[in-house]
């Protein structure tokens, strides 16, 4: 029988699990010394001042709305190709998501799309670092200085990526990373805030322990908070991932340069364009099939390669054709026409590191047989 090849897999060692063991063996489950631990290894990797470690990528994302007082009826320019945490975090705040297309051959937010977006209530700037590249963040942070807005890097799917020799999480006033297990690093579930901004800092580290102050009692709560804290299970395991990372990052390139060997030629399908100054830190191996394909004829292909035990998904259903996006803002099909015939093309083809040279090349040799 054919071995099945799964979409996505974390990358786990002995390591990390005798380091959850020994977390296990003391009192001290959440907010023990794991946490600075991670927290410090984020600091020392980025040169920024400071890490919150909490529960998620998106509570990472509410939190820094909220340090930034982003606001009901405020306005936050954005891409709809990306998970839908990134634009829901504004809608936790009733903030109103508002989407620019995308730059067909990057598949980032198009800066030069920004300024036309920006009207009385725009406050902030939300650029994602799609699939681990990145956008044009030097024009993003230029507009964002004339107009007086924040800005807020996603940088849930780019732990290891850099612009022009900057760090992905650098490149704004706050970024957050995610740890869901199909990331570079995984922590089971959690996130991580990083800034240089005191007030961020403060703000978040408060609200994600029910809004205590890191001097206060445990009975003291200075502000409104919540319960976003992520385990010392949690943190050991990213701990060691942090010690693996240039091994974990490494493998995931070879992985993804064995893709490309085999795609680059393909004319049936594009593959996302780096730009020069970006080194990608590789979170998912996505290819747009040609304007000759449609979204049924991708949605055949991804039904044929999961009947030969091939994972694949879409990625991403866009944002603004979600339903409750359309009652909420008036969003309609046509809306975003480049975002939406590259969403409605784009597979995912298995990648991690478990994946062997010869995986990737049944990927994609059946992959070829379906276009």
């Amino acid at each position: 029988m054919t071995q099945e090849i799964s979409l996505s897999a974390p990358d786990i060692t002995e390591a990390e699990i005798q380091a959850v063991v020994e977390v296990m063996r003391t009192p001290r489950l959440s907010l023990g010394p794991r946490v600075p631990e991670f927290e410090q290894a984020f600091v020392d990797r980025l040169g920024v001042r400071h890490a919150v470690a909490c529960n998620s990528g998106t509570s990472a994302l509410h939190l820094i709305w909220r340090a930034m007082e982003i606001g009901a009826g405020d306005e936050v320019i954005t891409t709809s190709f990306s998970f839908i945490a990134s634009s829901n975090s504004i809608m936790f705040e009733r903030g109103r998501p508002v989407f620019v297309d995308v730059d067909p051959d990057t598949w980032q937010i198009d800066h030069r799309q920004i300024e036309a977006a920006i009207t009385p209530r725009t406050r902030a700037i939300m650029p994602v670092d799609v699939f681990g590249s990145i956008p044009d963040m030097d024009a993003i942070g230029a507009i964002a200085r004339r107009h007086k807005l924040r800005v807020l890097e996603d940088s849930c799917e780019a732990l290891g990526s850099t612009y022009k020799g900057r760090k992905a999480g650098t490149l704004a006033d706050a970024a957050a990373f995610g740890f869901y297990p199909n990331k570079q690093i995984t922590t089971g579930e959690g996130g991580m805030i990083v800034t240089d901004d005191d007030t961020i800092a403060l703000r978040c580290r408060s609200m994600r322990n029910q809004g205590r102050d890191p001097d206060a009692g445990w009975l003291a709560h200075a502000r409104l908070g919540f319960n976003y804290r992520l385990p010392d299970i949690n943190c050991a395991i990213g701990v060691v991932q942090m010690r693996r990372l240039e091994e974990i990052l490494s493998r995931r390139a070879r992985v993804a340069e064995w893709y490309i060997e085999r795609l680059r030629d393909e004319r049936r399908v594009r593959l996302q364009k780096i730009p020069a100054d970006v080194h990608m830190s590789w979170f998912v191996f996505v290819v747009r099939l040609s304007d000759d394909y449609s979204q049924a004829d991708r949605d055949r292909i991804m039904e044929a390669l999961r009947s030969r035990g091939i994972g694949c998904n879409n990625y991403f259903t866009p944002i603004h054709l979600q339903p409750f996006y359309g009652e909420a803002f008036g969003c309609h099909a046509g809306d975003l026409p480049r975002t939406e015939a590259l969403a409605g093309r784009t597979i995912a083809l298995p990648f991690h590191n478990g994946l062997t040279e010869g995986d990737v090349e049944r990927v994609v040799r059946e992959f070829r047989r379906l276009l």
